[in-house]
C-alpha cells in the first residue's frame, strides 16, 4: 500500500509541475531558459555564503559523507569499520542510522546569527545528499526529517532564521547520485539491507522513470515551500534526462517571477547551459579572472565535508586567502562547515568563522559589491589549472605579502590592493601604473586611521609605505587591504 500511495503522490506532483509550466513565461527548453539572468546584481555583490553537510551520515561520524556508499563496499576501510562497530551491513543497513539522528542542540536562530557574524550574505543546508534523505517536510519520500529521525523541518527552520537575519537562502541538491551507483555495493553484496518497499525508496531501488520524477518532485516541493534564492547542484546532474532538467529550471524560474525575486541556479560540469546557470568549482578556483561570475564550494576542513571524529580544520588564513583570490577573479565562495549530528557546531570551526567575521568587518569594503580590476593580481604564488583534479595542490598553497589581489568599486573610482601577508615596511605594486594623481589622491589601509605615504616613480609604479605601528596594532591578520582613491590607474603591461 505504501508503494501504491507513493506512486499516486508522484503522479499528482507531476501534474502540478506540468500545470505551472503551461501557465508561465519560461518554457522547458534551453532557448527560452536563456532569457534568465544567471547572475543578478545581488548575487554578484554577495561574495560569501555558508552551507553545511549535515545529515544521517553524521551519526556514524566516520570517514566522510560518503559513509552510506562506502559501508557497503567490501574491503573498503569504512566497510571494515562498520562491520567492527555495527555488524553485517546486510543486517545493519544505512537506514538503521536514521532514527538515531537526533538534534537536541540545534538552534536555527543561533546558527543564522553565527553565519551573519561571519560575513555571509547567504546560507542554507545540503537539502539532500546522495543518501536520499530529505531535510524538509516531504510528500515525495517518506525518508525526510519531519517523518523520521529529528522529526523537525530542518530546512524550514533554517530558512526562516536565515531570512530573519537579512540573508538570502541557498538549498543544495546532490540527489542525482542516489540512483546512479551510490548503493551499488548494497545491491551486489548486501541486498538484505533493502528490507521492504519503503527502504527501496531510500536506496533508490526503483525504475529509472520513477526516480527521475521523484528527483523533480523533491525540487518542486522545496521551491514551493521554501522559495530558495539559490539552488545549487552537485555533480551527476548530467545523468538526469535533459527534459527533467529543463522542467526543473522552468518551474523554478516561473515560481521566482511570481515571488518577484531574482534567483540563481548553480551547477558543476557541463550539466546546464552557462547562459542560465553559474559554474561551480569544487575545492578549486579559476587560475585568472573570468568574464562570467563563478563560484567555488570549499570546506572549512582539510578532509571530509561532514563531521567526523577525526576532522581537521584549516587555519583562518587559508580561508581568507582563498576568499580574496576568488573575489579578485570574479568568483563567489560557498564555504562548507560540518556540524555534529546532535546540532552542535564544534568550537574549532566556530573559531575560524569568528576570525573570518573579524577580518570581514575590517576589509569588507574591498570584498562586497566589488568587481574585478584590470589586473586580478600578482606575486610568486600561482593557482593551478585543472579544477577539482588539482584540489590537493590548492590546499598546499601558502601566500605571502608579495602576493597581491585587486578589486575595484562598481563605479571604478576606487581600487583595492589586498596583500596576502603583512608587508614589512613598504609595498611596491607591480601590476599598477599611475597615469595621474589628483589633489585628492590618497592611500588608506582599511581599519587604520589616516592616510599612508606613497611615491610614484617615472614609470608610474606605486610604492606604499606601511604605517609605523607594531604588529599588535595592525587592524587585522592574514591579509591587508589598501584603498586607492583619486588616482587614474592602468594595469602594467
Amino acid at each position: 500500500m505504501r508503494h501504491i500511495a507513493f506512486a499516486l503522490m508522484t503522479f499528482a506532483a507531476a501534474v502540478s509541475v506540468s500545470n505551472r509550466l503551461s501557465a508561465q513565461d519560461f518554457k522547458p527548453d534551453w532557448q527560452s531558459l536563456a532569457a534568465h539572468d544567471e547572475a543578478p546584481e545581488w548575487f554578484k555583490d554577495s561574495k560569501l555564503g555558508i552551507y553545511f553537510h549535515w545529515g544521517v551520515y553524521a551519526v556514524p561520524a566516520y570517514g566522510s559523507e560518503w559513509y552510506p556508499r562506502n559501508m557497503f563496499l567490501k574491503g573498503h576501510q569504512v566497510n571494515k569499520h562498520h562491520v567492527d562497530v555495527y555488524g553485517d551491513p546486510g543486517k545493519y543497513g544505512y537506514h538503521r542510522f536514521v532514527d538515531q539522528w537526533q538534534t537536541p542542540e540545534f538552534d536555527a536562530t543561533e546558527w543564522a546569527k553565527l553565519f551573519k557574524a561571519t560575513g555571509a550574505r547567504f546560507a542554507g543546508p545540503v537539502a539532500e545528499h546522495h543518501d536520499g534523505f530529505s531535510l524538509w517536510d516531504s510528500q515525495a519520500t517518506p525518508w525526510n526529517s519531519v517523518d523520521k529521525g529529528p522529526k523537525r523541518d530542518l530546512l524550514g527552520e533554517l530558512t526562516e532564521a536565515i531570512r530573519a537575519e537579512g540573508m538570502k537562502t541557498i538549498a543544495t541538491f546532490h540527489h542525482a547520485r542516489n540512483f546512479y551507483g551510490h548503493f551499488e555495493g548494497m545491491v551486489k553484496d548486501y541486498p538484505s539491507a533493502n528490507e521492504n518497499d519503503e527502504t527501496a525508496i531510500l536506496y533508490a531501488q526503483m525504475p529509472a522513470e520513477q526516480f527521475h520524477q521523484m528527483w523533480l518532485d523533491k525540487l518542486a516541493e522545496v521551491i514551493d515551500q521554501y522559495q530558495p534564492d539559490i539552488i545549487w547542484f552537485d555533480s551527476w546532474l548530467d545523468r538526469i534526462p535533459e527534459t527533467y532538467r529543463q522542467e526543473f529550471a522552468a518551474y523554478y524560474l516561473n515560481a521566482a517571477k511570481t515571488w518577484d525575486r531574482d534567483v540563481v541556479i548553480v551547477r558543476k560540469q557541463e550539466d546546464l547551459p552557462l547562459d542560465m546557470s553559474v559554474l561551480d568549482h569544487e575545492k578549486s578556483r579559476e587560475p585568472r579572472a573570468a568574464e562570467k561570475v563563478w563560484m567555488t564550494d570549499d570546506t572549512i576542513s582539510t578532509g571530509s565535508w561532514c563531521y567526523t571524529d577525526s576532522l581537521k580544520i584549516k587555519p583562518t588564513r587559508k580561508v581568507v586567502h582563498a576568499l580574496v583570490d576568488t573575489v579578485a577573479k570574479n568568483g563567489i565562495v560557498l564555504l562548507n562547515i560540518s556540524p555534529m549530528a546532535n546540532g552542535r557546531i564544534p568550537d574549532d570551526q566556530r573559531q575560524v568563522l569568528a576570525e573570518l567575521g573579524e577580518w570581514m568587518d575590517v576589509n569588507g569594503e574591498a570584498i562586497y559589491a566589488t568587481r574585478p580590476w584590470k589586473a586580478y593580481g600578482e606575486g610568486p604564488t600561482v593557482e593551478p589549472e585543472g579544477g577539482f583534479k588539482k584540489h590537493g595542490e590548492f590546499l598546499k598553497l601558502e601566500y605571502s605579502a608579495a602576493d597581491v589581489r585587486y578589486t575595484q568599486s562598481k563605479d571604478g573610482t576606487t581600487v583595492y590592493a589586498i596583500t596576502l601577508g603583512r608587508p614589512e615596511s613598504a609595498i611596491q605594486l607591480q601590476s599598477v601604473r599611475v597615469k595621474s594623481a589628483g589633489d585628492q589622491a590618497a592611500v588608506q589601509l582599511l581599519g587604520h586611521d589616516g592616510t599612508l605615504a606613497y611615491a610614484v616613480d617615472d614609470q608610474g609604479q606605486l610604492t606604499i609605505q606601511m604605517p609605523a605601528i607594531t604588529a599588535d596594532d595592525l587592524p587585522c591578520d592574514c591579509a591587508y587591504s589598501f584603498k586607492l582613491t583619486g588616482f587614474e590607474l592602468d594595469a602594467a603591461e
